[in-house]
């Protein structure tokens, strides 16, 4: 398996190749979301996804704005593979869902799975950022890494209704059989 689709020879150079996949990252989140929002049938999740769809829209463009920086103006993307297979696997547990209450646990189990991801990703971009003198940088990675851990929570905190209304009405279903 090849861990890397070119010479990555320092620091700087592994740093361009994952803000290009960062960047990607955040394209196809975006262009994800609008079909979570639709499947959502819980209205605060439906919420906290248009929310995190308006954060995203500004991740591209901070993303965009850094990897111009650190390139001197070219901002291409290179294919962010763990995020395809993320979105991927989503779109199938949605369509595998029974129920909405059950879609809903999949929408945020998957939407939880993907902000880990970011989180991993920004942690590093931004100290890589650091270790590279960027500090402009680090300060906009780590407001990107801020939100994404906001928008765990938040996930966390309406996953604990979500859950139980699930759980409760697959109680009654399976007793009222």
């Amino acid at each position: 398996m090849k861990l890397f689709s070119e010479n990555i020879e320092d620091l700087r150079t592994l740093y361009i190749a994952n803000l290009k996949k960062a960047l990607d990252m955040e394209q196809k989140i975006t262009k994800a979301l609008p079909t979570m929002i639709e499947k959502s049938t819980d209205p605060q999740l439906a919420t906290a996804f248009r929310n995190h769809l308006t954060e995203t829209q500004g991740h591209v463009a901070k993303v965009e704005s850094i990897l111009r920086d650190a390139t001197n103006g070219n901002a291409d993307t290179s294919t962010c593979k763990a995020i395809s297979a993320l979105i991927t696997e989503a779109e199938d547990n949605i369509k595998d869902a029974a129920d909405a209450s059950i879609r809903d646990i999949t929408l945020i189990a998957s939407a939880q799975q993907v902000e880990h991801h970011e989180i991993a990703v920004y942690g590093t971009l931004r100290t890589w950022a650091e270790l590279l003198g960027d500090d402009d940088s680090a300060d906009l990675l780590d407001s990107i890494l801020d939100e994404e851990k906001n928008a765990d929570e938040l996930l966390s905190t309406i996953s604990d209704s979500v859950n139980t209304t699930a759980a409760e009405t697959k109680t009654v279903t399976a007793t009222s059989v």
